[in-house]
């Protein structure tokens, strides 16, 4: 007759491998919310390391402009844009103004 394991054995054994897979859990849950928030932490400082450059003041158009002072001014609001520093809708409001001068 083959040999029965006994019952409290077996539940002894299911005990330890629901402890060991509750631990894993905690453990795992406990250093994924450790990494987010050096994660968070992390991007807020590097958001508030970034400097922050002064609003550039665009070319002013003077009231007898001739066409070369024109194009050096537009070139120079273009390439405003192209960095970034100006909208389109800032970029398309001084053109007009320096066109109109």
């Amino acid at each position: 007759m083959p040999r029965r394991r006994p019952a409290g054995r077996m539940v002894r054994t299911m005990g330890r491998t629901a402890v060991v897979a509750g631990t894993a859990t905690a453990v795992s849950g406990r250093v994924a919310r450790r990494q987010q928030r050096r994660a968070t932490a992390d991007s807020q400082l590097q958001e508030e390391q970034q400097p922050v450059a002064p609003a550039p003041t665009p070319p002013a158009a003077a009231p007898a402009m001739d066409m070369g002072d024109k194009l050096k001014a537009l070139e120079q609001l273009a390439s405003l844009k192209d960095q970034g520093i100006l909208t389109e809708a800032e970029f398309e409001a001084q053109k007009a103004k320096i066109l109109a001068g």
